[in-house]
């Protein structure tokens, strides 16, 4: 006991980078077969080419947010001043018809537009502190997540040239624990892993693509560095809010109240097609009933942030997996004679 508690504080620092590594593999374990057969069967070009290539997908999206930046600082200067020194225009006159927040939200919007700025920026200023400071604790250190993106990508490659190895070792490891109903509960974390990264990525784009669309129909300024911006923060799990929501004041500032409209129509649908979209593409790929899937999805990334995203749907799978299997097993029968015995 000693001895596992103590290996488990040696581990603990990698604990982050090895569950990112190992759920990375898993959900690309087929296209790096499928890399391998093209490459002559060679195994360590095949993860070569595999490490490289996620490392394309976060690096490439970074560099071309950064030449968006570059390309447009003088617009997104333009419209940080033009919003600066706008005032506040009066509420559209549909807001008062919409059902129960209608009056409400006119009446704030009427308030507001009569303080002017400086009194909204007084009282909205408490909140985005604490947002902030929200954000600063989720992300953490910047030499933390640096470490840890080392190390996921090291213990990636790793996994890739040996992953049968890991595999073979889980699955012995599972059926000393539990026998027959631990390998199945394994192979079922694995679907899980693979259906979570499907509908994650998947999620991800079609919202980033209804963002997309939304912010070059209304003609938003500078919209290439918005939408890189908004295809980072869909791939990690944060939404397009924090770029769609001030696209949508800026419109309304403007004067421009139809296509501000529109925009904030689409602004809805990115932000909340994913509670609908990720557990159902999840469930494609995860035998696990949808009510699980979706508690497990939430669940997770309150308890846990990104990583809980995946975790926990896995946890409830295999949860589910041995309940059903200890459910399902007839009680061992007695022998003869043992009911007369007991009585």
């Amino acid at each position: 006991m000693a001895l596992a508690v103590s290996t488990a504080w040696i581990l603990l620092p990698f604990l982050v980078s090895l569950v990112w590594a190992g759920m990375i593999v898993i959900s690309t374990w087929p296209l790096l077969l499928a890399c391998q057969k093209f490459l002559w069967g060679r195994r360590g070009l095949s993860a070569a080419v595999m490490t490289s290539g996620l490392l394309l997908i976060v690096l490439v999206p970074l560099a071309l947010a950064a030449g968006a930046l570059a390309d447009n600082v003088i617009t997104v200067a333009a419209w940080a001043k033009s919003i600066r020194d706008a005032p506040i225009p009066p509420p559209p006159q549909w807001t008062a018809t919409v059902p129960v927040i209608g009056a409400s939200v006119s009446e704030a919007w009427n308030q507001a537009a009569a303080e002017g700025k400086e009194a909204l920026a007084s009282r909205v200023m408490p909140y985005v502190g604490k947002v902030l400071e929200w954000v600063v604790r989720r992300l953490g250190g910047l030499g933390t997540i640096l470490f840890h993106f080392f190390m996921t990508i090291v213990l990636t490659a790793i996994f890739y040239l040996h992953g049968e190895t890991a595999a073979s070792g889980l699955l012995r490891f599972a059926q000393r624990l539990a026998g027959a109903s631990g390998e199945k509960a394994v192979q079922l974390a694995a679907g899980a892993v693979r259906g979570v990264a499907a509908g994650v990525l998947l999620t991800a784009l079609i919202q980033s693509l209804a963002a997309a669309i939304g912010l070059a129909v209304c003609s938003i300024p500078a919209a290439p560095l918005l939408i890189s911006a908004v295809i980072l923060l869909c791939l990690a799990q944060l939404g397009p809010l924090p770029v769609m929501v001030p696209a949508v004041i800026w419109k309304f500032y403007s004067g421009d109240t139809f296509w501000a409209a529109v925009l904030a129509a689409f602004t809805l649908l990115s932000a909340t097609i994913d509670n609908i979209l990720r557990p159902a593409l999840i469930r494609r790929g995860a035998d696990l009933p949808l009510v699980l899937i979706f508690a497990g999805v939430i669940g997770g990334m309150i308890s846990a942030g990104i990583v809980g995203l995946f975790v926990g749907p896995v946890v409830l799978a295999v949860a589910h997996a041995l309940l059903s299997e200890w459910l399902d097993d007839p009680p061992a029968a007695q022998p003869p004679g043992a009911a007369d015995a007991n009585s």
